[in-house]
């Protein structure tokens, strides 16, 4: 699959090319200003007729390429998404899971500290949290405003719940390869590490205190499911009662992907880990991770796509050439130049790495693909959510140390898979699973999701569905049978048994 982005952006961009070549050397067809010789009713002159057809057949043939290349982009888009379905599924049901029987409580006991003990299990904790990259800021504000130290949540914790999750690592193996995969693992780890040096070295404890002070001091106008602000007087947000306690949500998904039993008791062992009701809410979990993640990885794919068949490779290659093939300023500046892209691209989280498969496809560095995808905690909707919660100095804080982080721990994998060989060709990345295997396993979590969404559900909006499905399923078992049976009176007419 991946081999066929370049087959498509050189079709694709060679006769888009071509096209719009040929529409330029037509001087008869250029306006002409008015004037006294041409008054302003020939703006537009045309003198021979000829010329008029030429014209539209060109932006006909114009029109056909640019259609052609959004085609082969949703094509090349579809075959990543159905690359990494099945991963995407099994990453979210198993973070559903572990986020019903871990408590955030009991978390902030371990993060107390910044030394780094409390930054190991804040990282160990992030890595299996939720991959939803507003999900996880807002959960290290609530661990930050209960007493977590800034290294441990603000940095270690907040890093890994994006960046070092299974279904990240899940789909970047399927779509870049094993060694996509040891290189997040180990640049993940450095970054961990840069990020704990800079808040534990550098952030005065007074910054922290007023940072945590205005993060409590917030109004309680914000959405609790995703801490994202909830003003009363906008039409889209809804209040409501629960649990004695009035609530904000910024939308009905938001609403619906509420669960006021979050902070339940943790479970380890014993009877409570086979219930029912753990494992409803846990399935819940993982439907509100795709709740708050669908955008983002449909957008991601989609971009990803359009750019891999429209965008020439003369162009990644200018923007990306600074410096001599090999050198050390050409990897120093691709790994910058692919933060800023992870900055500004707004793709976060699981969603940012079909983008990633499109740039390694076109020349950029290893470590700059890694750079690239560290990024995503720094798009700018994250950047003012920081500004909210923290204050204006401590927002500038993080933001400099995660583009730190993401920097550094590019360089590093790039230096050292590069000095050991580990680097893959280009043509060698990805296709991990093979498609027998693939098709299998995505037949499987289509209706693993199903039953997910189904079970998540209110009892009332279930017993609805299933009313309304009901006839339905019934109705295809009947035609299903009534097609069995004429097949086997079609055989036994054939002496067939």
């Amino acid at each position: 699959m991946l081999s066929s982005i370049h087959t498509f952006s050189d079709a694709s961009l060679a006769s888009l090319a071509l096209t719009l070549g040929q529409l330029l050397p037509a001087p008869s067809l250029i306006p002409r200003l008015s004037s006294p010789a041409h008054p302003p009713a020939a703006v537009f002159e045309i003198t021979n007729p000829t010329d008029a057809l030429e014209l539209a057949a060109r932006l006909i043939g114009l029109l056909g390429a640019l259609l052609l290349g959004i085609v082969r982009g949703l094509v090349i888009a579809f075959e990543m998404a159905w690359e990494s379905w099945w991963a995407l599924v099994f990453g979210f049901t198993v973070t559903g899971a572990i986020r019903e029987f871990v408590s955030e409580d009991q978390l902030t006991e371990y993060l107390g500290d910044d030394g780094w003990r409390e930054v190991a299990y804040g990282t160990v904790f992030g890595a299996s949290s939720s991959s939803c990259s507003f999900s996880a800021v807002a959960t290290t504000r609530s661990l930050f405003t209960k007493g977590a130290s800034p290294a441990a949540s603000l940095g270690a914790f907040q890093f890994a719940s994006t960046d070092l999750v299974l279904e990240l690592g899940l789909v970047v193996l399927l779509l870049l390869g094993w060694q996509f995969v040891a290189a997040e693992l180990l640049g993940g780890l450095v970054a961990v590490v840069v990020l704990a040096i800079v808040y534990r070295r550098f952030v005065p404890q007074r910054w922290v205190d007023a940072a945590r002070e205005h993060a409590r001091a917030l109004e309680e106008t914000e959405c609790a499911t995703c801490g994202m602000a909830a003003d009363p007087t906008d039409e889209e947000t809804i209040a409501e009662t629960v649990d004695d306690t009035r609530r904000h949500f910024c939308c009905g998904g938001c609403r619906s992907a509420y669960d006021p039993d979050d902070d339940r008791e943790a479970v380890t062992a014993g009877p409570e880990l086979l219930s029912a009701d753990r494992w409803q809410s846990a399935t819940a979990n993982a439907i509100r991770e795709w709740d708050m993640l669908w955008r983002d990885i449909v957008f991601g794919f989609l971009l990803a796509g359009l750019l891999a068949a429209l965008v020439p490779d003369t162009w990644w290659a200018a923007l990306f050439g600074f410096g001599a093939e090999g050198s050390v300023t050409r990897h120093v500046s691709n790994v910058v130049l692919g933060a800023v892209v992870g900055v500004l691209t707004f793709l976060c989280s699981v969603g940012n790495v079909p983008f990633a498969v499109v740039l390694w496809q076109n020349g950029v560095s290893f470590g700059a693909v890694l750079a690239f995808i560290f990024a995503d905690l720094l798009i700018l909707p994250l950047v003012r959510t920081y500004h909210r919660y923290y204050g204006t100095r401590m927002a500038a804080v993080i933001f400099v140390a995660f583009f730190l982080a993401a920097v550094v721990a590019g360089l590093v994998v790039q230096f050292l898979f590069g000095g050991l060989g580990l680097v893959p060709p280009v043509e060698a990345a990805g296709g991990t699973v093979p498609g027998t295997y693939t098709a299998l396993l995505n037949v499987v979590a289509i209706p693993l999701l199903l039953v997910q969404v189904y079970v998540a559900l209110d009892p009332d909006r279930r017993r609805a569905l299933g009313n309304r499905l009901a006839p339905h399923v019934a109705g295809v078992v009947y035609r299903t049978h009534k097609l069995l049976e004429r097949v086997a009176y079609a055989l036994e007419d054939r002496g067939l048994k």
